[in-house]
């Protein structure tokens, strides 16, 4: 008989804990109850998962005795909160905020990368998600430094609005409908200068050494995951005037030399990546023609460094929301579940 549990997703009514539910629904996790949970706000509202209506609960109430798995995408403060309480009641947490991401007794994973670490969650009962631009990065990255052994990494990301929520992509189509209609803008408010039409060279706050908080959790996380703090790491990230998917422009420096039909072949026989890459107008990803609402890491322009003996370069694309976060945090309790619980 097929085991079934009881699932809580904290900030269901947001646009991570819409996609989760979906993507259980979709991925047929075995739920018994499931416990849509949000702020007091939002409590009494209905979400609806296999043809049925569930009502959101108060999470300051929610006893987390009642769950065995917990989803949580409602923000660091709200998982600094309830997750060590949720755990403490017997709940494994899979947290998708930053917030316990850089703790080293809480795992950090993604699944096609580094599942074997997920059992050290019996240390606090909580897994972390990583950062949407690093999950797809080291999804493409993985088998090539299992083959090569990557020593550097340079990586642009051009990343969509809705890795900063609802009121950015808000932000975007109004601004847009404005600026096509001859209209004046609002005052930004979800970025400090206009994002229609425009790039701007700066995600999260700044840091001493001139990076960004966002491009420091890629350098953080890529060593922790792959488990060699010896990978230098150069990021910059971007936000694109882009709905949903993440691109990134990504150059590889490895130990041994490989070359771009090894890494084409490495890449598609593995787990969660699809190449896509002939070389010819159209013929590669982008976030809205392939990325958008779909689980895959896609990689294209596969091709030799020619500024480096032993450099590749690929442009790597996905969903976000989906891979970047809802499906990643669903696939670790795929695992929890099927060799842990």
């Amino acid at each position: 008989m097929t085991k079934v549990f009881d699932v809580a997703v904290v900030g269901a009514t947001g646009a991570v804990g819409e996609t989760m539910l979906r993507i259980l629904e979709q991925r047929d996790f075995p739920v018994r109850n499931l416990y849509p949970l949000a702020s007091a706000r939002s409590a009494g509202k209905e979400v609806l998962f296999k043809g049925r209506k569930y009502r959101i609960e108060d999470l300051a109430e929610f006893d987390f005795a009642k769950a065995q798995i917990g989803l949580f995408s409602a923000g660091g403060s709200i998982s600094a909160e309830f997750a060590p309480k949720a755990a403490e009641a017997g709940c494994v947490v899979v947290d998708n905020t930053s917030h316990f991401r850089r703790e080293p007794d809480v795992p950090l994973i993604v699944p096609e990368v580094n599942a074997h670490a997920i059992g050290g969650y019996t240390q606090r009962g909580i897994i972390a998600n990583p950062n949407c631009s690093t999950i797809q990065m080291l999804v493409a990255l993985k088998p090539l430094h299992d083959a090569a052994h990557i020593e550097r990494i340079n990586v642009a990301t051009y990343q969509a609005v809705s890795g900063s929520g609802a009121s950015a992509i808000r932000e975007l189509a109004d601004q847009t409908a404005r600026l096509l209609n001859g209209k004046e803008i609002q005052p930004p408010e979800s970025y400090p200068k206009q994002i229609a039409f425009n790039v701007l060279p700066h995600i999260d706050v700044f840091l001493d050494n001139g990076y960004t908080k966002e491009e420091m959790k890629m350098v953080w996380e890529t060593r922790r995951i792959l488990e060699d703090d010896s990978i230098q790491v150069n990021p910059t990230a971007a936000r694109v005037p882009v709905f949903y998917g993440h691109s990134e422009a990504v150059h590889i420096e490895t130990r041994e030399k490989l070359t771009a039909a090894r890494a084409t072949e490495l890449l598609s026989s593995f787990p969660g990546v699809t190449v896509l890459d002939t070389r010819e107008p159209g013929g590669y990803a982008t976030a809205v023609t392939e990325a958008a609402d779909t689980d895959a890491v896609y990689v294209s322009r596969i091709r030799e460094d020619i500024s480096h003996p032993n450099g590749l370069d690929l442009w790597v694309v996905s969903d976000n929301v989906r891979k970047g976060a809802a499906l990643n945090s669903v696939q670790i309790a795929e695992i929890l579940i099927r060799d842990h619980l």
